[in-house]
């Protein structure tokens, strides 16, 4: 495997008035996203684009264990004078899926998806997410389990399980009639798997200069479980299972599938 290809880690008070909207953004067109893919491909370096692949299922059922990405690392890099006329940079949006350095722990890499951005006044009411006040639509969540964490499901509250310290500044500083408010420069971020994700609710904000990119393109998906893609190195019993499996194995649908957010109001 390459060695630039990096593990991805496990995994009613009236509110305050919601923040002004912020202004339309120009998004990507389909044939834009594949002119960008093409010469990422063909292209990219470590500076451009990097490889990982899922090895838990916090981000189930939008990304699945053993989906191999290519990360776009231009996506959101600050525009200069002359490459933000030519490269399309974009602003972190709502529903945006972005690839991060845990707060927790640098050397480990996580994916999960943008849920707040500066100002947003966030809440999770009986598994439903509230956003600056308003029950929010989210077709791409799964929830695995049918009964109610008080901390999990009803989020904000007193956590009911041990989170990092930055959870409890989160919790302590950053919360306003039942909210947790996102402060500048950073984002709010949850897994798609919301059951089974160790998330934002665990450890707090993403600091916006974490974040390494967005996912591009799944460019290959196998069927392998979690112990064989965790561990930094590959197993020689993982190598044979691809020998043996790598056509029964590869979810040749998933291939060469473009990743895209899903806007969040």
């Amino acid at each position: 495997m390459d060695q630039d290809q990096e593990k991805l880690a496990i995994e009613d008070a009236q509110p305050e008035p919601a923040p002004e909207p912020p202004q339309p953004q120009q998004q990507r067109g389909f044939i834009a996203e594949w002119t960008v893919t093409i010469i990422l491909l063909l292209f990219g370096t470590t500076s451009l684009v990097q490889a990982f692949v899922i090895p838990t299922g916090s981000m189930e059922d939008t990304l699945l264990i053993g989906d191999h990405l290519l990360v776009d690392k231009l996506a959101y890099a600050p525009a200069g004078p002359i490459s933000g006329r030519i490269l399309p940079y974009t602003e972190i949006k709502r529903g945006d899926i972005i690839v991060f350095r845990y707060p927790v722990d640098i050397r480990q890499t996580f994916v999960k998806r943008a849920i707040g951005v500066p100002g947003d006044h966030i809440r999770v009411s009986f598994k439903q997410l509230i956003l600056n006040g308003r029950r929010v639509n989210e077709p791409y969540v799964y929830h695995k389990t049918d009964y109610i964490d008080s901390y999990r499901d009803n989020f904000p509250g007193d956590p009911n399980v041990h989170v990092a310290e930055s959870a409890v500044d989160m919790l302590m500083n950053h919360v306003q009639n039942g909210d947790v408010v996102v402060p500048p420069n950073c984002i709010f971020a949850m897994g798609d798997n919301r059951d089974s994700s160790l998330d934002s609710r665990y450890w707090g904000f993403v600091p916006r200069d974490n974040i390494i990119g967005k996912p591009l393109i799944i460019y290959w998906s196998y069927d392998a479980p979690t112990e064989a893609l965790a561990d930094p190195s590959i197993s020689l019993t993982h190598i044979a299972d691809m020998i043996l499996h790598f056509p029964t194995k590869t979810r040749w649908r998933r291939t060469l599938q473009l990743i895209h957010g899903y806007p969040l109001q």
